[in-house]
């Protein structure tokens, strides 16, 4: 009789297992599925997300400048990004995508007044970060959420996006950085001229996108 009557609650105890396995194993194959959403958003489909990134590795070749920047960036547009994804904030593309070129214009001018890392450029960095973090979110609502797992897949996005930017900085480092970062003509020959047609586009986009 005891066994009957442990029978039922040993039946419902393993398909509430089966039904939480089943769950982690789908929002882990959601986390994985999103990793390329997030990296082809960077690479190669997200030019003026490249330009930012670009502009921050042109300020400095050293590891310390670049790591506090990045940093920065990553945390606020995770924030947004996560904020905007689950309906807790919103902005109109409209404002947005201008607002995103207005910033890679104004990291590159500060690339040719400024010469080193100041104690602004991190914050200005990081309210920059929060605007891109928008522009992350409309293209993933853009591309569709899973209600189900909407937490694995912002993550794998997140993710993808990440490694996007690790491979734009690890590509510009390879072309530029490694082999010219130590010359003393590196900033006057390279990092001031890049600057310099990145705020010239980051220009053009602001006048592109607010003309509409």
């Amino acid at each position: 009789m005891a066994l009957a009557l442990l029978l039922p609650s040993m039946g419902l105890a393993q398909e509430t297992a089966e039904a939480t396995g089943a769950a982690a194993a789908s929002g882990g194959l959601l986390f994985w599925e999103y990793i390329p959403v997030g990296f082809r958003h960077i690479l190669p489909l997200g030019i003026d997300h490249i330009l930012f990134v670009l502009g921050l590795f042109f300020l400095s070749t050293k590891l310390k400048p670049l790591l506090w920047q990045v940093t920065a960036f990553t945390v606020a547009h995770s924030i947004t990004l996560a904020l905007a994804a689950t309906g807790y904030v919103s902005a109109p593309p409209q404002i947005i995508e201008p607002l995103i070129a207005a910033s890679i214009t104004f990291v590159a001018i500060e690339n040719i007044v400024i010469q080193r890392l100041t104690p602004w450029r991190p914050v200005i960095v990081f309210a920059f970060g929060l605007l891109h973090g928008l522009g992350f979110a409309s293209v993933l609502g853009e591309f569709g959420l899973p209600q189900g797992g909407l937490l694995p897949a912002i993550l794998g996005f997140n993710v993808g996006v990440e490694l996007g930017q690790l491979t734009v900085i690890a590509a510009a480092f390879l072309a530029v950085g490694l082999w010219f970062g130590g010359k003393a003509w590196y900033r006057r020959l390279i990092a001031t001229p890049a600057s310099v047609a990145i705020a010239v586009t980051g220009t053009i986009w602001v006048v592109q996108r607010v003309a509409g």
